[in-house]
């Protein structure tokens, strides 16, 4: 499946290394995972702002994100789409890449639930959903 992986996830897989870690790792193993600049810079921010990492670290991750993970340019996407103007990358990001599924925390993105065919979901909602496709088979 083609995925985005909002900031949210993205920090907090790298910050807990707990659920979002693991179900990150499933996703850059087995999905076609794109995110964008956008993304990078919001995720740079947090780490930096929020969390406090070193900017060694900070490095180390943004490298990564850069190198390992598809990257493209988030479409123009109407500003009324959401009611989080900073979502609205978010979903340009899944436009150009032809997602499927945005995997997010945030709500304002959540309540969508969809989006052009793209469906958005919490983390535990496309875990949910790995586990019925894998009892499908």
């Amino acid at each position: 499946m083609k995925l985005v992986i909002d900031t949210n996830v993205i920090i907090a897989a790298f910050a807990t290394r707990g659920f979002c870690n693991d179900l990150f790792e499933i996703c850059l193993y087995n999905h076609d995972v794109y995110i964008s600049e956008y993304i990078i810079n919001e995720c740079e921010d947090k780490f930096k702002n929020k969390i406090k990492l070193s900017n060694n670290i900070i490095s180390q991750i943004i490298n990564f994100l850069r190198n390992d993970i598809n990257i493209v340019v988030p479409e123009k996407v109407d500003d009324n789409v959401c009611r989080d103007k900073k979502d609205i990358p978010i979903i340009g990001t899944a436009l150009s890449a032809d997602a499927e599924i945005i995997i997010s925390g945030d709500k304002d993105l959540l309540d969508l639930e969809n989006y052009g065919g793209i469906k958005i979901l919490s983390p535990r909602e496309f875990w949910n959903l790995l586990k019925r496709k894998k009892n499908d088979l």
